[in-house]
């Protein structure tokens, strides 16, 4: 597993995770994940740092920063892609600002 790895979930309102834990980490057993929704999706305002846009396999998905969990890593499905390039500055940010305001 690897840093920014675009995961399948599964679930109807939560289709892709984000991994987000740091690769050295791989031991552990479970895996920071951030959801992705896809924006049409949601309801709310979205916050522009905590909930960026992401667009994946045609789609725009809003990265869910206030959401983020641990799951384990049986739980995570199959890769779907890698978000690296060009969201790793997005999504750093984006969990920088939820934890420490900017």
């Amino acid at each position: 597993m690897a840093r920014f790895d675009v995961h399948a979930f599964g679930h109807a309102d939560v289709p892709y995770v984000v991994d987000v834990q740091a690769d050295f980490l791989d031991a552990l057993q479970t895996r920071l994940v951030i959801p992705l929704i896809l924006k049409n999706n949601y309801t709310g305002k979205p916050l522009d740092r905590l909930h960026p846009v992401i667009s994946l396999n045609g789609a725009d998905y809003l990265l869910m920063t206030t959401d983020m969990a641990t799951l384990p890593t049986a739980r995570l499905g199959e890769k779907i892609s890698n978000l690296e390039e060009p969201y790793r500055l997005t999504i750093t940010g984006a969990i920088d600002f939820l934890l420490q305001g900017f």
